[in-house]
């Protein structure tokens, strides 16, 4: 549940009873004589004591107690620094306050006209999805969300429509992926997208295992048939945005659904098995994607399938060296089943791609070998198509959520050819794995312009950008960007 949000256009009242400040000051050596900021006499006896200079306030943020008792953050905010660099300076400075579970937050913000925009847009947005709180299982659970936020120093007529729905979006996809796997499974995960769908007025289908099997859908049966209970499926939602300006234009979007990989008879060690109820991300992100869309009423047409299952090992699982067919006809020679995020995709990638979409992009915690390229700070892309590299790479810029793109050249094929079946799933070393998985999901796309975000940001220690968690949703404020522009 996200907080409410009340306005004022005038500089914060002192007389308000305001247990918990954020200051937003643009950068400057010295604070200008025409702010008049709350506590400025403790800021800079704090600053003082401090050893710090004022500018030091765009990356370590200040506390502290006012004379009423409030706590009051400052933070200068560089408007020549990236928007990941202003989100994490506002990260860091409502992390202060959130310490004490406040119910409210008032937010002041300060500069010109524009820098006051922009301030209000990134502190309502951060305060919005590090406010509110996440699922947890304790028998006492500690934390309570925010209630309220309170803004000062700006107008803005439209109400932070923007910010919400991207907040509601993102928290959505974490709190899905934090949930454990044994609350979700994929039944339980199919009755919630449901059940939401239903709520937000999206067309739902699903198409269960022995549907798949009839199909022909061997690569996700190949991953689904290890669980005993036979619950996996591909869940298609659509949603058509009002005031559409091209009806014929069709985004799909791709989820990869793992709610837990063992890796199958190529089982993981306890290191690697360690957060699997993770490897649903992709679908989360998707489902956030969707719903930030759906809240904001971007007017475009999406279609969302998500590829659910679970990769278990038992006498049922695929083995290494089996062959199955996908739907697309291709045959595909089993190396490591381990590799089954690609195999699930595989076939739904197919089914979007017959329906003929203007661009499909998916989104899949896919290759640990992107991780080691890359680390946990950017995720890492692909495309058959140049000028959606671009646009990417923008969004990513442009939202705070950076990712780096990755080349495909047609030699890379080389290593998943088969002397036994059509293409080989993956090689047995995983140096390159990231760029051959990419490889591989290109061959079920037909000519359809494509992006793959490989999630290797999906968690990071300590939280990342805007986000404070772990877990940060990573893909659903850049592909709010990315659509937005479509």
């Amino acid at each position: 549940m996200l907080a409410s949000l009340f306005q004022n256009a005038s500089p914060i009242d002192q007389s308000i009873r305001a247990s918990h400040i954020l200051v937003v000051i643009p950068k400057q050596e010295k604070l200008s004589k025409k702010y008049n900021i709350p506590g400025e006499a403790t800021l800079l006896q704090t600053l003082s004591r401090r050893n710090m200079a004022q500018a030091d306030l765009c990356h370590d943020p200040v506390d502290a107690n006012l004379e009423d008792g409030a706590l009051c953050v400052w933070v200068m905010v560089d408007s020549d620094n990236s928007t990941f660099e202003q989100q994490t300076s506002l990260r860091k400075a409502v992390k202060l306050l959130l310490t004490e579970n406040p119910s409210e937050i008032h937010i002041a913000v300060y500069g010109s006209t524009q820098q006051k925009k922009i301030f209000s847009e990134l502190a309502v947005y951060v305060t919005w999805i590090n406010g509110a709180k996440l699922p947890v299982r304790k028998k006492n659970p500690t934390a309570s969300p925010i209630t309220k936020i309170f803004l000062y120093g700006y107008k803005d007529n439209e109400n932070f429509t923007t910010q919400r729905a991207v907040a509601e979006g993102n928290l959505l996809a974490r709190g899905l992926t934090i949930l454990p796997a044994n609350e979700l499974t994929p039944k339980t995960y199919r009755q919630q997208i449901k059940k939401l769908a239903e709520n937000e007025g999206w067309k739902y289908e699903e198409f269960d295992i022995h549907k798949l099997r009839e199909m022909g859908a061997g690569a996700f049966v190949a991953v689904a048939q290890g669980s005993e209970s036979e619950d996996a499926a591909i869940v298609h939602l659509q949603y058509h945005g009002k005031h559409i300006n091209n009806p014929g234009k069709t985004i799909s979007i791709i989820g990869k659904g793992i709610c837990f990989d063992t890796g199958g008879h190529n089982l993981k060690p306890p290191r690697y098995m360690q957060g699997m109820h993770e490897d649903m991300n992709g679908s989360a992100v998707a489902l956030g994607i969707l719903l930030a869309v759906t809240r904001a009423e971007i007017p475009i047409k999406l279609d969302c399938w998500l590829a659910i299952a679970q990769n278990h090992l038992s006498p049922h699982a695929y083995k290494q060296n089996d062959i199955v067919t996908a739907l697309n006809g291709l045959s595909i020679e089993i190396v490591h089943t381990d590799a089954e995020g690609r195999m699930v995709l595989a076939d739904t990638l197919t089914l979007a791609a017959k329906n003929k979409p203007d661009l499909i992009i998916d989104f899949a915690t896919l290759t640990g070998s992107m991780i080691t390229a890359l680390g946990s700070r950017y995720c890492g892309i692909f495309s058959n198509q140049n000028e959606l590299i671009q646009k990417a790479v923008t969004a990513g810029c442009n939202s705070g959520e950076r990712v780096c793109a990755f080349p495909m050249n047609s030699d890379y094929n080389e290593s998943l050819e088969s002397s036994i079946a059509d293409i080989k799933q993956c090689e047995i070393g995983g140096e390159s794995d990231h760029i051959l998985a990419a490889c591989f999901l290109r061959k079920f796309i037909d000519d359809t312009p494509w992006l793959h975000m490989d999630l290797s940001a999906s968690s990071h220690k300590g939280g990342l950008g805007a986000v404070d968690s772990d877990v940060t949703g990573f893909g659903v404020n850049w592909a709010f960007e990315f659509l937005s522009k479509i």
